[in-house]
């Protein structure tokens, strides 16, 4: 069993890596950005109570986004192993994530934190919103969440580092040089 968490401003291509690992190893990637944007396309309660963060670039409340992960580590697929990516995304979430891994006794494996410049992110994701028409990826939209990440998520890097489970993946470089990357310290982290 291998739980992943990837950890990384938008556009560092942790959800390209993290489809790639899931599919690879059998496993769910759970990402909590698609799960929102299907909950919005599908017209569900969730996705109405969503929809006004995600517009603006704010965070989704810890509550909602608690409550979706909770719900989605208790279904059968997760029992042999994950692959988290979009949370958690501050310190309450990180300390709610631990709490629930605990509870069922399925700690992290590995955190991966893909480190890349906001200038690099913003090229990236700008790209991105013209190849996969997203409309949540404007240029403004995509600065108010680097902002957020450097401010909130950015210290949990710290958090995962002192429990022992941090690795650091250089993201400006290729799909392919940072799927070899992966592999190698999943390699080193699970041996």
């Amino acid at each position: 069993m291998i739980n992943v968490l990837f950890i990384g401003p938008q556009g560092s291509g942790k959800g390209t890596q993290a489809k790639r690992l899931a599919a690879a190893r059998g496993i769910p990637h759970i990402a909590t950005g698609d799960s929102f944007r299907a909950a919005i396309a599908d017209q569900t309660e969730l996705g109405r109570q969503v929809q006004p963060y995600l517009d603006s670039g704010s965070l989704v409340p810890d509550e909602l986004t608690i409550g979706l992960i909770r719900e989605r580590l208790q279904q059968p697929d997760t029992a042999g192993g994950f692959v988290l990516d979009g949370f958690p995304r501050n310190m309450a979430q990180a300390h709610a994530l631990d709490e629930m891994l605990a509870q069922i006794g399925r700690p992290l494996s590995v955190v991966f934190e893909f480190a890349l410049s906001d200038e690099f992110a913003l090229e990236r994701c700008l790209g991105r919103a013209i190849e996969e028409g997203r409309p949540d990826d404007t240029a403004q939209v995509i600065v108010k969440r680097l902002t957020i990440y450097r401010e909130q998520t950015e210290p949990i890097v710290g958090h995962y580092r002192a429990a022992g489970i941090l690795v650091v993946i250089r993201a400006e470089r290729s799909i392919d040089e940072v799927d070899a990357d992966l592999a190698g310290a999943l390699q080193q982290a699970v041996a």
